[in-house]
C-alpha cells in the first residue's frame, strides 16, 4: 500500500506492526520533509509511548499550540506539527480536532484501557477536505489510505465499478462525495470523523460530522458586519494571518501566479510577510491562453522573485498518459493542475500556496448568477403538468439559449422537465450530462442514503450528500447558499481532491490560505450585504485588498485557467480518442451506451457540444481500463 504512493512522500517510510497490545493491527505511511526533516518520523508516539499517530498534512499555527500543551505538562520530543497530535487527543480527546487549524487526515491509535475497553484507531479529516482518506471495509478487515490506489493494491478492496458512482461522474464530471468509482471503497467526508475498535473487525464504523461553519464561534457571533466595508476591514488581518502561518516550513514555498484576483492576493500578502518569495506562471507562449504578460505585471506589483515556465502545446500532448496516471479517481478537469504542479517541481518547490478556495468563498462562478434563475424556472415547472412541461421543453431550451451554449440550454431544459432529480437548483447549473442526457449513455443510479435510528448514515451516497449540503444551504441567504453548495461540492469533489492526487504525484504539497478555516467560518457566517457590491466582481475580496493590487488586476471579470482543448481534440488528439470509444474497458462495456458515447463524439466534432463531455468519456474509460485490469 505505501509502495503505491510513494509519491506522496518520497523522503521517508514509517510502519507500526506487531504491537501486541492491538493485534492484526498495521499501519504504514510515505513521509514529504516539510517541517522538522530531521524528527519529524513517523508513526509518532507520546511519552508513555500508548499513543501513536500517522499524519498527512500541515498544521498551522502548531507552535502557539505546542506552547499550550507544555503548559498543561506534555512533554515533546520533535519539532515537528506531527507530534502535537498525540498531546492534544491525552488532553482533550475528540475534541482536539476544534483545536486544530489546518489540513489533514490522520490515524491515530491509542492503547489506553481507561479510554476504551479495546484499542481504538480514531481516523479524522479537516474541515473542508483539502486532504482525502479512503476507506473500505469487508467481512476480514477494515483499510484506509490518502488514495484509492493504495487501497488497490492492499487487495482488501474488489476492483469492482461501483454503479452509483458512476451516476455522480457523469453528472458532474467528477465522483461525488462519499463514494468512489470503486464499489465498497468510500471517502470520510470533509469535516468527518470515524472510530475503529481494533479487535472488532465485524462492527462497521460510521463517519460522523465534527465541524459545522454554521456552529462555529463566528456564527455565534452577535455583533457581525453589517456592510462591506467593516467586513473587509475584519476580513484583512485574518488574510493576513492565513498567509504568514502558512509560509511557514523549513523547505522553500513559493507561489503559483496567474492574471487573477485570488493568486494575485496570495502573491501581494507573501510578499509583505516574506521578502523575496518565489512566484511561478506556466506560460504557453503564442497561444491566446498566455497568462505570462499579466502575471508578470502583479509579480512586479508585488516585488515577487518570478519565474515563467513556457510550456509547448506538443509537450503537453506528449505527456497525456503521464497526466492521466496521476489522477487517483477520473476527472475531466484535473490536467491543468497537473501541469502547474509540473511546473512548481521544475523551479525547485517543494511547497507552494494556491489561489484555491477564492471563488467559491467571493462568489467568483457564474452559478451564483445561474442559480437563481434556474430556481426560479423550476418553481414554476412545479406548477406545471408533466405533459405540458414536455411539449414546451424546445420554447425554455430556446429562451434559455440567448443566454449561453447548447449545453447550458441542456441544463435549463433538464431543470424544466425533471425539478425533482436533484436536491438543488445548483446542482442543474453545475451538471456535465444532466437528467434526460444521462439516460443516452447509462442506466442511472439515484439511491438515497439509508439512515439509522440515531440520525448516523448507514450507507452513504452521493444523493444522500447533496441533500444534506441542500438542507444546510437552504438555511442562508442567496450568495452564502451558493458559496455552501460550491464548497461541498465542486470544491471537495473536484478541486481540492484533483489538486491534492496531481501535485502529490509530483511530490508537491499545495497550500491553500483562502480556505483557512477561522477565515472560511467567518466569511460564511456574513449577510449577504457585507459579501457583495452590485457590478464588482467578487466585491469584499477586492475591498480587502484594494491597496495591493492594481486596479485592472481589482477590475477584471473571472478568468478560468484552461488549456486549448478543444483544438487537441480536434487535432493531435482525436485518433486517441477514437480509438478509446472504440475499445472500452471491460468493467463500463456492460454498463455504457455505445451509440450514446459515439453521439456525443459526432455532437462535438459538429460543434454542438463542449469538449469537457468527450474528454470526460476518455479519462473515465482509460481509468478503467488501468486501474480494473485483471
Amino acid at each position: 500500500m505505501t509502495a503505491a504512493m510513494r509519491h506522496r512522500g518520497p523522503d521517508e517510510e514509517g510502519f507500526l506492526f506487531g504491537e501486541p497490545r492491538a493485534p492484526g493491527l498495521a499501519l504504514g505511511m510515505r513521509r514529504l520533509s516539510i517541517i522538522d526533516l530531521a524528527g519529524g518520523h513517523q508513526p509518532i508516539w507520546n511519552e508513555t509511548k500508548d499513543v501513536a499517530v500517522v499524519f498527512n498534512g500541515e498544521l498551522y499555527g502548531y507552535r502557539e499550540l505546542r506552547d499550550r500543551l507544555i503548559l498543561c505538562g506534555h512533554r515533546f520530543t520533535t519539532q515537528s506539527d506531527t507530534e502535537i497530535l498525540v498531546h492534544a487527543w491525552e488532553e482533550w480527546g475528540e475534541d482536539a480536532l476544534n483545536e486544530l487549524r489546518g489540513m489533514f487526515a490522520f490515524a491515530l491509535l491509542d492503547l489506553r484501557e481507561r479510554y476504551a475497553t479495546a484499542p481504538i484507531l480514531f481516523l479524522a479529516r479537516d474541515p473542508l477536505g483539502i486532504k482525502p482518506l479512503y476507506y473500505t471495509q469487508t467481512p476480514d478487515a477494515f483499510a484506509f489510505a490518502s488514495e484509492v490506489r493504495a487501497l488497490l493494491a492492499s487487495g482488501a478492496a474488489p476492483k469492482s465499478l461501483s454503479r452509483d458512482a458512476l451516476t455522480s461522474y457523469l453528472l458532474f464530471g467528477s465522483v461525488s462525495e462519499p463514494v468512489t468509482l470503486v464499489e465498497g471503497v468510500f471517502s470520510l467526508p470533509p469535516g468527518h470523523r470515524m472510530l475503529v475498535h481494533v479487535p472488532e473487525r465485524r462492527r462497521v464504523p460510521r463517519a460522523r460530522q465534527w465541524w459545522d461553519p454554521m456552529l462555529s464561534p463566528a456564527a455565534r457571533e452577535t455583533r457581525k458586519p453589517r456592510d462591506l466595508l467593516s467586513a473587509a476591514k475584519k476580513l484583512r488581518p485574518m488574510l493576513e494571518d492565513a498567509v504568514k502561518t502558512q509560509l511557514i516550513a523549513d523547505v522553500p514555498v513559493g507561489l503559483f501566479l496567474s492574471s487573477g484576483l485570488d493568486s494575485g492576493a496570495i502573491a501581494a500578502l507573501a510578499a509583505k510577510a516574506q521578502a523575496g518569495i518565489q512566484s511561478f506562471t506556466l506560460t504557453f507562449p503564442g497561444t491566446p491562453f498566455n497568462e505570462a504578460e499579466a502575471a508578470r505585471v502583479i509579480a512586479k506589483r508585488c516585488g515577487t522573485k518570478h519565474t515563467e515556465v513556457p510550456l509547448a502545446g506538443g509537450a503537453i500532448v506528449e505527456r497525456i498518459d503521464e497526466a492521466l496516471a496521476a489522477v487517483d479517481q477520473p476527472t475531466m478537469d484535473a490536467v491543468n493542475t497537473c501541469f502547474v504542479s509540473w511546473a512548481a517541481r521544475k523551479v525547485g518547490l517543494k511547497v507552494a500556496l494556491s489561489g484555491l478556495g477564492g471563488d467559491e468563498l467571493f462568489g467568483g462562478y457564474p452559478t451564483f448568477a445561474d442559480t437563481p434563475r434556474v430556481s426560479r424556472l423550476m418553481r414554476t415547472a412545479w406548477f406545471v403538468p408533466a405533459v405540458i412541461r414536455r411539449l414546451t421543453k424546445p420554447l425554455v431550451a430556446a429562451l434559455a439559449g440567448k443566454r449561453g451554449s447548447p449545453d447550458a440550454r441542456g441544463k435549463v431544459a433538464a431543470a424544466w422537465l425533471s425539478p425533482d432529480v436533484l436536491p438543488h437548483p445548483y446542482f442543474f447549473t453545475r451538471a456535465l450530462f444532466p437528467p434526460g442526457r444521462l439516460e443516452q449513455i447509462i442506466e442511472p443510479r439515484f439511491r438515497p442514503s439509508t439512515i439509522g435510528p440515531d440520525g448516523v448514515t448507514l450507507e452513504p451516497t452521493w444523493l444522500g450528500w447533496l441533500q444534506r449540503a441542500a438542507d444546510d444551504a437552504r438555511k442562508l441567504e442567496p450568495v452564502g447558499e451558493v458559496s455552501w453548495l460550491e464548497m461541498r461540492s465542486y470544491l471537495a469533489s473536484t478541486l481540492l481532491r484533483d489538486t491534492d492526487s496531481v501535485s502529490m504525484a509530483q511530490s508537491l504539497e499545495v497550500r491553500v490560505p483562502l480556505l483557512d478555516t477561522p477565515l472560511v467560518e467567518f466569511v460564511s457566517a456574513l449577510r449577504d450585504v457585507a459579501r457583495r457590491r452590485p457590478g464588482t466582481h467578487k466585491a469584499l475580496l477586492v475591498e480587502t485588498i484594494r491597496d495591493l493590487l492594481p486596479p485592472e488586476v481589482l477590475a477584471q471579470e473571472k478568468c478560468t485557467f484552461t488549456l486549448p482543448w478543444e483544438s487537441w481534440l480536434r487535432g493531435p488528439l482525436r485518433k486517441r480518442l477514437e480509438t478509446s470509444f472504440a475499445t472500452p474497458a471491460p468493467a463500463l462495456k456492460p454498463v455504457l451506451r455505445h451509440a450514446g458515447v459515439q453521439r456525443v463524439w459526432s455532437e462535438f466534432l459538429a460543434n454542438k457540444t463542449s469538449w469537457s463531455r468527450p474528454w470526460s468519456l476518455y479519462v473515465l474509460n482509460e481509468w478503467c481500463r488501468r486501474h480494473f485490469a485483471a
